[in-house]
């Protein structure tokens, strides 16, 4: 950011906001990678053995799934011999199965269409995104024209303000990352929760699995909201053309 007073009040604003247009912009290019982009490729790999490692586990969990349901749904063995009852277990356990062997395929399909909705988010910002934001002219020389005196409690004001605006900055960061940290943790070990799906009683299991993924998948949109939110007035003319490309106000 280019320094625009050698006033301190003015200066630590300019750090804050500085520091807060670097991360801004890191977390826009974080936010539009996928899983298997980040850092290069080289965690997904790591996460695609880990997933292929399970894959055994998963379907010994399904076996037992399908066994525990089965003999928990039937009242008699005389009601097993009923090709509906067989059949519809037959149906799950052979769902079950695709969704442990396929279950790569399932979370980045998943990842895919959250990836739409935070896609279509950003889109909506518009300009905001390669916005920077900057202190008002105004701002600045109403602070330059404050005596030293008065000046202090303004200083103390500010340096609160800019200590505020970074710790947010890394909140955010700290958060994308954290948002990928999870996004590979429910991809690897999604053999094991999938394979709940093979028993009436279980297949909650599997249920809140994949909710609590779509859940950790829409973060992005969430993110992108409140990265806004700085830059909403990002026309200091105050007028509504999404073409304007003055720099954003506070």
């Amino acid at each position: 950011m280019k320094k625009i007073s050698d006033n301190w009040v003015v200066s630590n604003l300019e750090n804050a906001l500085g520091t807060w247009n670097e991360k801004l912009a890191e977390l826009w290019q974080l936010i539009t990678q996928t899983p298997q982009s980040f850092k290069g490729g080289q965690i997904w790999s790591v996460i695609v053995s880990i997933n292929s490692a399970l894959q055994g586990i998963g379907y010994g969990l399904l076996v037992l799934f399908f066994a525990m349901g089965v003999f928990g749904a039937a009242a008699s063995f005389r009601e097993l011999q009923r090709p509906e009852f067989a059949l519809r277990h037959f149906i799950r356990l052979a769902a079950a199965k695709v969704a442990v062997s396929r279950g790569m395929e399932i979370m980045t399909a998943i990842f895919n269409i959250c990836g739409g909705v935070v896609n279509t988010a950003l889109s909506g910002i518009g300009g905001a995104v390669s916005t920077a934001t900057t202190l008002p002219t105004e701002i600045v020389s109403a602070i330059e024209d404050v005596g030293f005196l008065q000046s202090i409690p303004l200083w103390l004001v500010s340096l609160l303000g800019s200590l505020f605006i970074t710790v947010m900055s890394f909140i955010l960061i700290l958060t994308v990352y954290g948002r990928f940290f999870k996004l590979y943790l429910y991809t690897a070990i999604s053999p094991l929760p999938l394979s709940a799906f093979a028993g009436e009683g279980t297949s909650g299991v599997g249920k809140s699995f994949i909710k609590s993924y779509v859940g950790v998948c829409m973060e992005g949109a969430v993110i992108v909201l409140a990265g806004r939110s700085p830059c909403r007035s990002a026309c200091p003319c105050r007028c509504s053309s999404p073409g304007c490309s003055a720099p954003a106000r506070l």
